[in-house]
């Protein structure tokens, strides 16, 4: 065989080999991958109950109720145009409570209620710690100043 054929053929195997490992890494990923709803995505295209997604929105105001059990949480998520109902059960992040934004881990079930399995709550970009509040900074001097 001359060596023109051999790096041809070699090259072919390459390419099937690169081919075949991006077709199994694809695989794997898509059993492991949570993709992201909004209640409105929920409620018109429908989740399959307990496939792994991620739900993001805002907790509805006067919906999060603590169970007797002091670690589980009832609320809604709602986007505006949807409401879903969702359970935590475990601790919650200190910045989750009821009008902040949320995106929660987990699978719906059978009844069609969220399962969270992780809380992540979030913020603005306005966010200022309380220590700091009444504060600014000043880019031009570097200097941190008091406002009265």
């Amino acid at each position: 065989m001359k060596a023109k054929h051999q790096r041809l053929t070699l090259a072919l195997v390459a390419l099937a080999a690169i081919t075949g490992a991006g077709l199994l890494a694809a695989s794997a990923l898509q059993d492991e991958a949570a993709y992201f709803y909004a209640p409105a995505d929920v409620k018109t295209k429908g989740v399959e109950p307990g496939k792994a997604i991620r739900l993001g929105g805002m907790v509805v105001k006067g919906s999060l109720k603590r169970a007797s059990d002091g670690v589980t949480i009832h609320f809604d998520v709602t986007d505006g145009k949807a409401t879903v109902p969702a359970t935590f059960s475990g601790i919650a992040p200190d910045l989750f409570k009821e009008g902040s934004g949320v995106v929660a881990e987990g699978a719906f079930d059978a009844k069609g209620t969220f399962i969270a399995t992780n809380l992540l709550a979030k913020h603005d970009e306005r966010y200022m710690p309380r220590e700091l509040e009444g504060m600014s900074y000043n880019e031009t001097t570097h200097e941190m100043k008091v406002e009265k």
